[in-house]
């Protein structure tokens, strides 16, 4: 399915109905779009898994439509709180993946021709925080957008808290992910005018919801992505996984507490030049190289970040690591040694 989850399908989604399948969270990442990275780090898997299904049974109280199903264990799907010991097996509905063709550009004539039961080819981005090595800053600077564009009333500074959540939509089908305005993101995903407007407006649901949760653990929900589907019925339900470290920028004691670890240390390192100065390219990974690996410590950290987050998010103490501040503190201690 992907560089970090593989999907198992149980009943194949057809024009009409919905399917069923499985997400195994594994224990790969991925950074800068490159694909699977040379190390695994132990427990991220079940514990994105987790976290995803507390948020998917929080936005079920809040009548808010989704696909999860369950948590799988001993091949039966349970409730969080059912579980004996922690899973990365959840259980989902699936709907039809319709891709574009690839004609001069991309062409969405096919999925525009459906009427429901598909995936909606956007992410779709909010943004409550414009912290350092956000995207918007570089798309500013290159002129790509405008503040106006954004909402904004002058050129933000790295760390800006925003007054009201910026919301923005990127391609999610096409070969490399790509900003778009709300116009095209309606044009080339079939939607009318009324379901963008639905569509934001559950973007900003969700956020309130995570934001509400993690600020109870001391963790600023900074931004996240978003996928959405149509069910059988043509009504739009949240999809993928949402509220993790992996999904969302989230940040603790002033420090990130998501990829964004990674992509720190990643960026000292002569892979990464050569990956920024190829993106694009044809074939560009394979001139990249392969990654380096990550120093044993901070792989040990990192994955410890990601099961304390889990234990302090959903309030169940899955995993048997110190505190998310202790953690904290062991990582900044190995990212100042790695500076």
């Amino acid at each position: 399915m992907g560089s970090v989850k593989d999907l198992q399908v149980l009943k194949e989604p057809e024009r009409d109905n919905l399917g069923l399948g499985r997400f195994i969270f594994s224990d790969r990442y991925s950074v800068f779009d490159y694909g699977e990275m040379p190390d695994k780090i132990n427990g991220k898997g079940a514990s994105l898994c987790l976290i995803s299904a507390y948020f998917f049974e929080r936005l079920e109280k809040e009548n808010v439509a989704n696909h999860y199903v369950g948590i799988v264990e001993g091949d039966k799907a349970k409730r969080l709180e059912e579980l004996e010991s922690p899973s990365n097996i959840m259980e989902v509905q699936l709907v039809r993946v319709i891709k574009p063709l690839k004609v001069n550009g991309y062409d969405y004539s096919p999925i525009k021709a459906e009427k429901a039961n598909y995936l909606i080819p956007l992410e779709v981005i909010y943004r409550n925080v414009l912290p350092e090595g956000s995207s918007v800053f570089r798309r500013l600077e290159k002129g790509l957008i405008t503040p106006e564009q954004l909402g904004l009333e002058g050129m933000p500074k790295p760390g800006q808290k925003l007054d009201k959540p910026i919301i923005e939509a990127s391609t999610k089908l096409e070969s490399e992910d790509r900003y778009i305005t709300w116009e095209e993101a309606k044009e080339i995903s079939g939607l009318s005018e009324e379901e963008i407007e639905e569509l934001k407006s559950i973007t900003m649901s969700v956020n309130e919801i995570i934001t509400k949760v993690v600020s109870k653990v001391g963790i600023v929900n900074e931004d996240g992505k978003l996928e959405f589907a149509f069910d059988e019925k043509r009504r739009l339900m949240v999809v993928d996984a949402i509220g993790t470290p992996d999904e969302c920028r989230f940040s603790f004691e002033g420090m990130q507490i998501s990829k964004e670890v990674l992509r720190h240390y990643y960026r000292r390192t002569d892979w990464y030049r050569r990956v920024e100065a190829l993106k694009g390219q044809p074939d560009w990974r394979e001139k990249a190289g392969t990654p380096p690996r990550l120093p044993e410590e901070l792989r040990m950290a990192v994955s410890e970040m990601y099961m304390a987050c889990c234990n302090e998010i959903t309030g169940i103490r899955f995993f048997d690591v110190d505190s998310l501040k202790e953690v904290v503190k062991k990582l900044k201690e190995l990212m100042q040694v790695s500076a």
